[in-house]
């Protein structure tokens, strides 16, 4: 293989990594707030772009860290705090779902001629 199939072949690889990397790291954040895998989705993005890039490793390096600490501190707080923070996602999740049109979705789905269900932005 030569220099120049190398550099392009190397390049290509990058832009996929990248691209592929970056829409799993997306999806990760997204689902967050939501029952289910959304930090492990997110650290799964960031370790497929720490295949190719330094700063990823860092930020990856670094979340883990925060997470690990996040999870501790939960861990120690009462069940007054571990019951607000549940609350506090499950109000999270409820407006988002809210509005990106999910109950409007069901709404119309289901005949059920409820219009407050319809979100304010995507009910149209």
């Amino acid at each position: 293989m030569t220099t120049t199939n190398q550099t392009e072949s190397s390049k290509l690889k990058k832009i996929v990594i990248g691209s592929a990397g970056g829409l799993v790291t997306i999806v990760g954040i997204v689902l967050i707030p939501y029952p289910g895998p959304g930090w492990l989705v997110v650290f799964a993005g960031l370790g497929i772009l720490a295949r190719e890039f330094q700063w990823a490793q860092d930020i990856l390096d670094t979340l883990k860290e925060k997470y690990e600490s996040w999870q501790s501190w939960l861990a120690q707080q009462s069940e007054v705090v571990k019951v607000f923070v549940w609350l506090l996602t499950f109000a999270v999740v409820i407006i988002t779902v809210y509005l990106l049109n999910g109950y409007g979705l069901l709404n119309q789905w289901l005949h059920l001629g409820q219009e407050w269900l319809k979100s304010p932005i995507f009910g149209n």
